[in-house]
């Protein structure tokens, strides 16, 4: 059979068509929408071979952050319903009413996929900020979020309209009516917002940035901001969700300024048993003053005092009146000197030993510096170095640590005085 003989029985078959009406207008809508759905699958083909082709160009590499959020391959699935949209004027016997709503009902899913196209291309234009120096610093997950949110909102009312052939305004001003149901049911979203707003503009947090919230839970990294909450990794590997306008609403630490500084601060004390506090005598001067840390501050003070006590003339003779070393100031200039020569100690910043006030434990002497490193592993080795040292090096000034007295520090010293050491059991003196 020839392509001639074909053609004549076509028409045959449509002129006996045309006494059905429906079934013309049925075969041809079947017809149109496997030509859509043909399409549709040739432009997919198309668009997303071209994008792999030009995605291994050095220069466009973005364009793969396109195709793996897919915003070829959704633009691809606006073919079938345009090509629906554009052909029904094509179809015999198609009355308006059902050439209006197929019409519609076409426009609605080229306007749904067009709404998943901008989603798509947002959190693709995301993944590239995301690479960016900026990114470290500032947040946009909330405001994309919210953009998305309004993206769907009035997507919805736009489909809406269009499947019931109304104009968007006549929702648009329903919705007025509604506005108190809206702002109750997205409190939480336009707080959210605000306060996200508010802590990028300020740039009061940062991924990354460690901080502080007890009230919550959290101590840890910020590792990830979004229109809702904030994510906080804590330091034993638990996730926190706080509410984003909480952090508005209520106070929180962050530690970025001392990351930021290059130095962590050591503020700890040593509490001094108040009873080994004396003058130094002169045979401990002339051993401290051999001291390499000391040497410069023994000279000083040497030279200071005996002018001071010339000075006061024959009543210096007597001790009351003289002005003499004592062994805890110079045992604070001691730990001085040694922090100012530590190496791990951050010379440029605050480096101090002071005397607080007198407690029930003891005389505080408090170690006050920074350590050039914020690492806290590093930190707490410094740290812990520094204090092992000065703990050690106490007895060489005649000083001792304060310490409250066990059980054993009191039996060992009640029972003698008590039952004297003859009627002590055996087993009680091994313990003494």
């Amino acid at each position: 059979m020839d392509f001639k003989q074909l053609w004549l029985n076509a028409q045959d078959l449509w002129g006996a068509l045309e006494q059905h009406p429906f079934l013309q207008s049925g075969l041809a809508l079947m017809l149109l929408l496997v030509i859509a759905l043909v399409l549709g699958r040739v432009a997919r083909y198309l668009i997303l071979h071209a994008s792999r082709m030009l995605g291994r160009q050095p220069a466009l590499h973005w364009i793969n952050d396109f195709r793996h959020n897919k915003v070829f391959q959704r633009l691809a699935q606006m073919t079938p319903s345009l090509v629906i949209q554009f052909g029904l004027h094509l179809v015999p016997e198609l009355s308006k009413t059902a050439m209006t709503f197929l019409g519609n009902v076409a426009l609605s899913f080229t306007i749904l996929f067009l709404l998943l196209s901008v989603s798509a291309l947002l959190n693709a234009l995301l993944d590239i900020y995301a690479r960016t120096e900026h990114a470290r610093t500032r947040s946009i997950k909330g405001y994309v979020q919210l953009a998305k949110m309004v993206l769907y909102v009035f997507g919805a009312i736009i489909i809406v309209a269009t499947l019931i052939d109304r104009s968007p305004l006549l929702l648009l001003s329903g919705l007025g009516a509604m506005s108190a149901v809206i702002l109750l049911v997205y409190k939480d979203t336009l707080l959210s917002f605000v306060a996200s707003v508010q802590l990028t503009s300020n740039d009061m947090l940062r991924v990354g940035d460690w901080i502080e919230m007890p009230q919550v839970g959290a101590d840890g990294d910020v590792v990830d901001i979004t229109l809702h909450t904030v994510k906080v990794q804590n330091f034993d590997k638990t996730i926190v969700s706080i509410p984003t306008w909480r952090l508005m609403s209520e106070s929180f630490r962050n530690w970025r300024g001392m990351q930021q500084s290059g130095g962590r601060r050591i503020k700890r004390s040593l509490f001094i048993d108040a009873s080994g506090v004396r003058f130094i005598r002169d045979d401990e001067e002339e051993k401290l003053s051999q001291v390499h840390l000391l040497t410069d501050y023994m000279s000083r003070k040497k030279a200071e005092l005996k002018a001071w006590n010339e000075a006061q003339g024959n009543v210096a003779a007597m001790s009351a009146n003289r002005r003499r070393m004592t062994n805890i100031g110079t045992f604070r200039a001691y730990a001085l000197a040694y922090l100012k020569s530590h190496p791990e100690v951050q010379p440029n910043m605050t480096c101090m030993v002071r005397q607080m006030q007198t407690t029930a434990q003891g005389i505080p002497l408090e170690i006050y510096c920074f350590t050039s490193t914020t690492a806290w592993a590093d930190y707490e080795r410094i740290q812990g170095d520094i204090f092992d040292y000065l703990l050690a090096v106490l007895p060489e000034f005649g000083l001792s640590l304060y310490q409250q007295p066990s059980g054993g520090d009191l039996r060992s010293g009640l029972l003698p005085a008590v039952l004297g050491s003859a009627h002590i059991p055996q087993t009680q003196k091994h313990l003494m």
